[in-house]
């Protein structure tokens, strides 16, 4: 069998790891090039302190550090020191926080433990154990010395028929109907000046920080901002251990700084100072012993020393030296860019990728491109992931700033970024702020979280009787109290006891529209669509091995034009992908908006401002129409994400406003946020992919077994498999947890929590779990482990709330 001619530009970890997994695989026609040297070329990998810190919020970012740390260490000493890791709390907050990756670890199956100032102490001798309130100690992480895991691996890929190209300067990237066809070098040293094409079927942009130029090559724009940290080592000290035992790898946080031990020497890095961003052209003019080292300047370092010497007091002996500031790539999110360019085929990046992740970014990639799919879900890294608004030099620039600044912070998971907001904002945006709505933020949108104008409601229902019970707030701790308020009960029990408006705006809306239609959308979900028009239908999206990409609702308006409810872009740029001539793909979110109407009194609301029938039998559950609400033209969805009856209803932007103050005019209706809305979808079972599921899960065991007619053909078909070895289930906790925990039975981890809320209407904590299929019966008791405390949970049947679905189905 033919392989593809693969071209790889960037020589640095990421560029030669990618070699060797390629070959391992069987693909050697394997060209490396790079600008510089072999393998010291003068990027990131060049001056890269090594440090493997392997535990992550992001299963995924965990498990590529997992799998790094493990690659590296079969390399041999030379590469890589398994010599620990150590995060110390000064701060009660930190300690708390430190107690919260425990957790982290646990979930993801990395071995770790908590330790007490002494133990600390011992294994960093240096410490001043007085400012120290405990550790974190993963035995696994390590050091990498990034240039010579870079050429051990280049050397494993070169036996196999790779080769590596040094000083060969990338000035363009050959295309032709809209496919790489390959990469356009220029040549420096013996052969100084020489240009020519390198045929490729396959080009991966490995380039590290100069990632954006490679990119504009081949018209893409890489939202990846290089920005200088600073480095530096102390002079020699009294280590106070054998030098051949180093330490283990040290973070103090609360400082913004780490250490590593450089024989009697300690290196100090901080994320303390102001950002320093490097543009493209900046790179070259200001380097000084490689492009990615630019002058140290001292002023910007000399409160991390200090902050340093209060921490190991044995520094103040010494000065620091050998200062570097060094260039490293940020992305708006923090995450990787991994994937092909939506508009070139055969054009991949591997991009922002530092030495910790390394491996398994190469190996997911491999896998991806020589198996059509990664082991581990990449949907946070994926390239496609952001919306066009959040693209432009203006938003990557500050986002890669506040990365930069906040690296180390204690974060939690509901924080929205504070600037630049407000970026995109619904038609009803000016009516949320007038009903004193708080506002998140979520792939740029403004989404309210609850509404202080709702507060007599709260009011009201405490009257009710156990106020405990209906908020649940005696069931939160100061961290699931953060980004939430009681009123959200409130507008729960509004949501089933009356109606209530949501915004469902940010949702991502695509038409698929042509002849071929139905037949394309039939092969790329599981569910049957090809149904009549006015139907709507509940589907997934799955890869090539059968886990799940997305889940989807599609509406089939007329014979050859469906509107599809997504999960975000990348959903949109699997269909654009797959879309055969003929078919158009288009996205309609940011000409639209929609607003859901919902709660047992949603028809009595709607039916006397519209022509269309919304009675049971005129527009039945799963079915759509079209017609007015007032004068506003909309499309009305009968579907409910809270488990009530009511409709989506759509309309064009400039409209919404309209349509909103329609609807409110009544007095009806109260606004809904998401903090209800949440709790209202867990008390359905309603999954929420990318937190519920990924591809790493099949239907099955998602308990979406019932959305795929494995009597038609599917992308993914012919892998899905039927054998459920554990399950997504819903757990009735004893407190309100985040989300991401361990679950434990027997003393040993089974599991981890995906999503959680209070549920009002049930009056209980909700979390929902995987666990081994012999564990997900009802009854089961388990217990989760919270900030490391034990929070008894018990496994219950789903759904929660009206299992016979007679509240939706009125």
């Amino acid at each position: 069998m033919s392989r593809p001619r693969l071209v790889i530009v960037g020589a640095g970890i990421v560029g030669c790891a990618l070699a060797d997994e390629l070959t391992e695989r069987g693909w050697t026609d394997v060209t490396v090039v790079d600008q510089g040297p072999l393998f010291a070329t003068g990027g990131s990998s060049s001056h890269a302190p090594g440090l493997v810190f392997q535990t992550n919020p992001s299963k995924t970012m965990t498990e590529f550090a997992a799998y790094t740390a493990g690659k590296y260490a079969a390399l041999g000493a030379e590469c890589f020191r398994q010599v620990g890791g150590l995060e110390v709390a000064t701060t009660q907050e930190r300690w708390l926080d430190l107690h919260r990756k425990h957790g982290w670890a646990e979930s993801w199956g990395v071995e770790a433990r908590l330790l007490d100032p002494a133990e600390c102490a011992a294994l960093w001798p240096l410490l001043d154990r007085d400012k120290v309130l405990g550790g974190f100690h993963v035995p696994g992480d390590g050091l990498a010395a990034a240039v010579a895991c870079g050429q051990a691996q280049a050397a494993r890929a070169t036996e196999r028929g790779a080769r590596f190209l040094p000083r060969h300067t990338v000035v363009g990237i050959e295309q032709r109907g809209g496919r790489v066809t390959g990469v356009a070098v220029l040549t420096s040293g013996p052969a100084s000046g020489e240009y020519r094409t390198i045929p490729a079927d396959v080009v991966v942009c490995a380039a590290g920080f100069w990632g954006p130029s490679i990119g504009a090559l081949a018209g893409l724009t890489v939202p990846l901002l290089p920005l200088a940290h600073q480095y530096a080592k102390s002079g020699p000290l009294p280590m106070r251990r054998p030098a051949n035992e180093p330490g283990p790898i040290l973070r103090h946080q609360d400082r913004d700084l780490y250490f590593r031990e450089h024989g009697d020497r300690v290196g100090i890095g901080s994320y303390a100072h102001r950002p320093m961003p490097v543009t493209q052209d900046e790179i070259g003019q200001k380097a000084t012993t490689m492009p990615s080292v630019q002058a140290f300047t001292t002023e910007d370092f000399d409160p991390a020393w200090r902050d340093a010497v209060e921490l190991l007091p044995a520094l103040a002996e010494s000065k620091y030296e050998d200062g570097i500031n060094g260039i490293f790539s940020f992305t708006p999110d923090g995450f990787p860019l991994i994937g092909e360019a939506p508009h070139l085929d055969g054009f991949w990046l591997a991009e922002a990728v530092w030495v910790t992740h390394s491996a398994g970014v190469a190996r997911a990639l491999a896998q991806v491109l020589v198996d059509g799919r990664s082991e581990v879900d990449l949907h946070e890294c994926e390239l496609n992931r952001f919306e066009q608004a959040q693209l432009s030099p203006a938003f990557v620039e500050e986002r890669g700033r506040q990365n930069f600044v906040e690296v180390y912070d204690v974060i939690h998971p509901l924080q929205p970024m504070e600037s630049p907001r407000p970026l995109r904002t619904s038609p009803f945006h000016q009516r949320q702020r007038e009903l004193g709505a708080y506002f998140l933020e979520g792939a740029g949108w403004e989404r309210p979280q609850w509404f202080e104008a709702n507060a007599p409601l709260l009011a009201d229902l405490v009257r009710r009787g156990d106020s405990e019970a209906l908020t649940g707030t005696g069931r939160r701790d100061v961290w699931a109290g953060r980004h939430w308020s009681p009123i959200a009960a409130a507008e729960s029990y509004a949501t089933r006891e009356r109606v209530a408006l949501y915004d469902m705006t940010p949702l991502k809306r695509i038409e698929v529209a042509g002849p071929g239609a139905a037949a394309f959308l039939q092969r790329m979900t599981t569910n049957n669509v090809d149904r009549k028009p006015g139907s709507v239908t509940y589907t997934l999206l799955l890869d090539v091995h059968g886990g799940i990409r997305s889940d989807l609702t599609v509406a089939r308006l007329d014979e050859d034009t469906f509107q599809v409810g997504a999960n975000g872009h990348l959903d949109l740029d699997w269909l654009t992908r797959h879309a055969p001539g003929g078919v158009r793909v288009r996205d309609l979110t940011p000409g639209t908006c929609c607003v859901g109407v919902w709660g047992p009194r949603a028809r009595e609301l709607v039916q006397g401002l519209t022509d269309l029938d919304l009675s049971h039998e005129g527009l039945r559950y799963f079915g759509c129409a079209r017609g007015y609400v007032g004068h506003v033209p909309v499309l009305a969805l009968r579907v409910s994400y809270v488990g009530e009856l009511g409709w989506e209803l759509y309309t064009s932007a400039d409209m919404g406003l309209k349509l909103w103050d329609t609807l409110w005019a009544p007095g009806l209706a109260v606004a809904g946020g998401r903090a209800a809305f949440n709790s209202l979808r867990l008390e359905k079972g309603y999954r929420l992919w990318g937190v519920d599921m990924t591809t790493e899960h099949n239907p099955y065991e998602a308990g979406l077994g019932f959305a795929v007619k494995a009597d038609k053909d599917f992308l993914g078909r012919d892998a899905l498999s039927t054998d459920v070895r554990r399950k997504l289930v819903p757990l009735l906790s004893a407190e309100v947890v985040m989300g991401k925990e361990p679950v434990r039975h027997d003393g040993r981890t089974v599991g981890y929590v995906t999503s959680a809320a209070y549920g009002h209407t049930v009056q209980s904590p909700i979390a929902y779990a995987w666990l081994p299929a012999e564990l997900a019966t009802p009854g089961t008791q388990v217990d989760i482990s919270y900030f490391g405390r034990r929070v008894p949970a018990e496994v219950a049947a789903e759904p929660l709330y009206d299992p016979g679905m007679e509240k939706i189905r009125r």
